[in-house]
């Protein structure tokens, strides 16, 4: 008879995604597609090759970063201390505190994802333009050192805005046109917006450990109250931004359609603003935050393929 308080370990296959944080590749792909689609849009052209080349690229980039913020959180202990995390959305996968993983091969596999990542942007810098290398590269930096270097100094928020916003619609933008325009930049903003408020609204239930062990985040600079209503702003500036952006004829009338998602962001700031001490309370908001970035990136997306069908019809 099978002992009931026997612990089975998961098996290799699922330990490994939930290292990687498989489902939350879609802060890559989304952005990703909408700068391939906005480059249709705009010239009507897409070369299959290219977009799968950099969309593996990209997506191994994406996975060796979480790896490595795994690996250092686990170093500088604030997981293990961390008995408000909402596991996968705060306070890491959790792999290496189990012993699921050792650590030192965790760290060898992020290596190897940065390496393959690298080889192909190489490969497709010859074929393009070396701009995807750059832009490759910047976005590996900022990924290694977020939690060494920007987290605790209160900067890793933009960054990773800035890296899950402009750095990869443009790359992806450029992977198929070979231009560096304004319009990819310009559509790229509320995505990086709201990737930035899932990290922020992630970084609540992780508060107290992250200032035990001096990572100062923002969140931690100006406390869970301020952060809340600062959450808000962000969610919000994404929409204004939208707004703002079709009324200036620089994005598509379709582009409204992003608008369908208000529901939710009120639902997840309602919860934010009530629950900021509550870790468990704040599920909810952490759920809906990613929610938000998905179907506001996927309607962005659809709009630009109905202007460009509608535009095609003229």
């Amino acid at each position: 008879m099978n002992n009931p308080h026997t612990q089975i370990n998961p098996s290799p296959v699922k330990t490994w995604i939930r290292l990687l944080r498989i489902p939350f590749l879609t802060a890559t792909i989304i952005p990703f597609v909408l700068g391939a689609v906005t480059a249709w849009a705009s010239f009507g052209v897409f070369t299959l090759a290219y977009f799968a080349l950099a969309f593996v690229g990209a997506c191994f980039l994406h996975m060796g970063t979480n790896v490595i913020n795994d690996y250092f959180d686990f170093l500088n202990g604030g997981d293990a201390i961390n008995t408000e995390a909402i596991s996968p959305l705060s306070g890491g996968s959790r792999v290496l505190l189990e012993g699921l993983v050792k650590p030192r091969s965790a760290y060898f596999a992020a290596l190897l994802f940065y390496g393959i990542s690298l080889v192909i942007g190489v490969g497709l810098s010859l074929a393009v333009g070396w701009w995807v290398l750059i832009l490759g590269v910047i976005g590996a930096i900022f990924g290694y050192i977020y939690v060494t270097r920007l987290a605790p100094y209160g900067v890793g928020e933009f960054v990773v805005g800035l890296s899950f916003g402009p750095l990869l619609v443009l790359g992806s933008y450029y992977v198929q046109t070979q231009q560096l325009v304004f319009e990819p930049i310009i559509v790229s903003v509320p995505i990086g917006l709201l990737v930035m408020a899932i990290l922020w609204i992630n970084e609540f239930p992780d508060y107290n450990a992250d200032r035990s062990i001096g990572k100062k985040t923002l969140v931690v600079r100006v406390g869970r109250k301020l952060a809340a209503d600062m959450y808000l702003a962000i969610i919000l500036a994404a929409y204004a931004w939208s707004l703002v952006m079709v009324a200036l004829g620089l994005m598509p009338l379709f582009s409204l359609m992003v608008l369908f998602t208000l529901p939710l962001a009120v639902r997840a700031i309602k919860v934010a603003r009530t629950h900021y001490e509550t870790s468990r309370q704040l599920v909810t908001a952490n759920v809906t935050t990613i929610k938000i970035q998905l179907y506001f990136g996927i309607l962005m997306i659809v709009s630009y393929m109905l202007n460009h069908v509608v535009s095609s019809l003229r």
